[in-house]
This record gives C-alpha cells, sequence and structure tokens, in this order.
C-alpha cells in the first residue's frame, strides 16, 4: 500500500480514525452509533471536504467480514489520489 496511516488523529475540531496526512485521506470505521445521527457524520465530512480531506467509510460489519475488501477499497482510494 505504500501510505502510513496513524490512529485516532486530531483535524480541526475532529478525530479521525486513522489518517494518511500525505494523502489528505481519512478513514472512518463506521458502527451504529453513526445510524443515530447521520446529520452530524455529513457535517464532520463536509469541513473535511473543504478542508482537502477525502474521507473513505467502512462500515463496522465489512472489516469483520471482508477485510480484503476493505483493504482493496482504501489501496483504491490510495491509487486514485497517487495519480490525481
Amino acid at each position: 500500500m505504500d501510505a502510513k496511516f496513524s490512529r485516532q488523529m486530531p483535524i480541526g475540531p475532529y478525530f479521525a480514525d486513522f489518517l494518511c496526512r500525505e494523502l489528505k485521506l481519512v478513514v472512518e470505521l463506521d458502527g451504529h452509533s453513526h445510524d443515530v445521527a447521520p446529520e452530524r457524520d455529513e457535517a464532520r465530512d463536509l469541513w473535511m471536504a473543504r478542508e482537502g480531506y477525502r474521507v473513505l467509510r467502512v462500515m463496522n460489519a465489512d472489516v469483520l467480514e471482508n477485510v480484503e475488501g476493505v483493504v482493496g477499497a482504501i489501496r483504491q482510494e490510495i491509487e486514485k489520489l497517487r495519480n490525481r
């Protein structure tokens, strides 16, 4: 993958689950709590987009049941960002 990610990193008023600063890529793991107040995620994603970040949201269930697919999606996003 050749991209360094850090866990629970502050970005402005928010924290990213995983952040690659070099590519400004945020990977968010979403569980049940994100279903309760989706407007918070929307506001957060909008703020991050205005700051130049790309947010990739992944469901916790996908991480547990399809880790290869999750890794593949992250790899694809890294490639897209590197080739802009």
